[in-house]
């Protein structure tokens, strides 16, 4: 795990393997961004002129690698590119800190202390690149031997050009290692091959969790799931010989505070059951349980920040899988609500295990319930790879999340829920059908969640089917593989949520 510390060294005079700092891309070429003023000065001022000699813009993520000149203790310089030069009256902005800095750390894998020494204005600007190097640094390397030439991750931050004594700057690099930390769990959790992540053994690392960080936690097994009627998590498990979970993991911070609940999808392998997904389609089926794995993340984070709220995190957990007793289109399947769902197709399960779990989660009457799923291919198709969906019943709802998401650097767009979908839902033999019209997929799912929220509850829906996985090379702090989508949003939801200034 990397560590993050607040230094009041000089970017010359820290003892480190690298120096970092940030040139950002001018008119006429790279121009040495605020923070790396001592280091421009160890190369007589030369520094931008060297980087164009070397063809280096100041593009955003562009990394120049540089020996470090007489009069710096750190035998390497990085320099990593910010992107355009802001205007005179404008800062970096925090999204391009957080990249910047995980573009470094990404390239000093292998390194044991690198210095930050990014433009640091503000608390927050040390938070982005805290956080931005801390997930830069990931790398999930549990299943290889260190023979095979996988680089340890950087094993030491320090951040430059904040102020270590002040409260601010200190509150900021905690939550950035707090929120980088449990992301990095999530990617974890993501990136573990299904063999070893079964329902059972999710619920295990819940429940440790919960443990080490004074957490309630509750697993309902297959017992418990039968004598309660959660027929949609069942249903789709039972086909499997690793048998379905519920789990529910509560962060408590008095009896008069806002109470959000958290829902994922958590199907820790989906091959689309009697439904089979198509040939290229199963390789990636791990990270079908990243709404589990974001809702997991961001109440430990809730916990570890202490927040002044109350956050209850409902893991959905099952394994779909094709077998004699898998459930067959045309089944139909009672819920814990109480209605009837004909499935018409296995590979709709996801909107299933959600519908039992919005159903226990509105029986506490919490004051918003949001819910975050790999849910639907359509929502790929609508928003590609990088940004996930929004839908809510509450249309103010639906715009604070969209914004938050902005906030902390995660791409979101806001979905419309249209009624006229819905009839394609419409069953002969049941009270509604697991897919409706096949245009506006992923709008027809959220609908059908809609349905098992309880009356008179805030919901939102996020869809993290596109950027929860990232399949293309590295960039920016944004590994290969899991990527912890959402988890930054619902934290800052949770935060805003006690500052109550969402009107929940």
């Amino acid at each position: 795990m990397t560590a993050l510390t607040l230094s009041t060294a000089g970017a010359a005079t820290l003892r480190a393997d690298a120096v970092v700092v940030g040139v950002a891309k001018g008119a006429k070429g790279p121009v040495v961004a605020p923070g790396a003023e001592a280091v421009d000065k160890a190369f007589d001022g030369k520094l931008a002129a060297v980087l164009t000699t070397l063809g280096a813009s100041g593009a955003e993520g562009e990394v120049t690698k540089l020996p470090a000149p007489s009069g710096l203790k750190a035998p390497l310089v990085l320099v990593v590119g910010l992107g355009t030069e802001p205007g005179d009256d404008e800062a970096y902005g925090t999204e391009s800190l957080r990249r910047a800095a995980g573009s470094a750390a990404r390239a000093l894998a292998g390194s044991k202390k690198a210095a930050f020494a990014l433009p640091t204005e503000t608390a927050e600007d040390a938070q982005a690149i805290g956080e931005g190097a801390l997930l830069g640094a990931y790398a999930f390397t549990a299943y290889q031997e260190e023979a095979a030439g996988a680089k340890k991750p950087l094993a030491e931050v320090a951040l430059l050009g904040g102020k270590p004594r002040d409260k601010a700057y200190k509150a900021a690099a905690e939550r950035a290692a707090a929120v980088a930390e449990e992301i990095n769990r999530a990617r974890d959790l993501i990136n573990t091959p299904p063999n070893d992540l079964t329902p059972e053994a999710f619920a295990a690392v819940a429940t440790a969790a919960a443990k080490e960080h004074g957490l309630k936690v509750q697993v309902l097994d297959e017992k418990a799931l039968v004598k309660g009627g959660f027929g949609g998590i069942l249903g789709v498990g039972q086909g499997s010989q690793n048998p379905p979970r519920l789990v529910k993991i509560s962060y408590t911070h008095g009896r008069n505070a806002k109470h959000l609940a958290l829902v994922g999808k958590g199907i820790t392998y989906d091959s689309g059951g009697i439904s089979l997904k198509p040939a290229g389609h199963n390789e990636t089926m791990k990270c079908d349980m990243s709404g589990a794995a974001a809702v997991f993340a961001a109440v430990v984070a809730a916990a570890r920040l202490g927040l002044e709220v109350n956050v209850t995190g409902w893991l959905a957990l099952a394994e779909n899988m094709p077998s004699g007793s898998a459930t067959r289109p045309g089944d139909v399947l009672r819920m814990y609500s109480g209605k009837t769902v004909e499935v018409l197709n296995t590979d709709a399960e996801g909107r299933l295990v959600l519908a039992d779990a919005l159903t226990k989660a509105s029986e506490e009457k919490p004051d918003a319930i949001v819910d975050v799923a790999t849910l639907t291919g359509a929502m790929v198709l609508a928003l590609g790879n990088r940004t996930f969906g929004v839908m809510a019943n509450d249309d103010d709802f639906r715009t604070a999340i969209h914004e938050i998401a902005g906030e902390v650097g995660e791409a979101s767009w806001p979905m419309p829920l249209p009624s006229d979908l819905r009839k394609g839902m419409d069953s002969p033999t049941a009270d509604i059908a697991n897919m409706g019209e096949r245009m506006g997929g992923g709008l027809v799912a959220g609908l059908f969640l809609k349905e098992f929220v309880g009356e008179g509850i805030t919901w939102a829906h996020l869809d993290i089917a596109g950027p929860a996985f990232h399949e293309g090379a590295p960039y920016g702090y944004t590994p290969k593989g899991g990527t912890g989508s959402a988890v930054r949003t619902l934290v800052r939801l949770a935060e805003r949520t006690a500052a109550g200034e969402l009107g929940l």
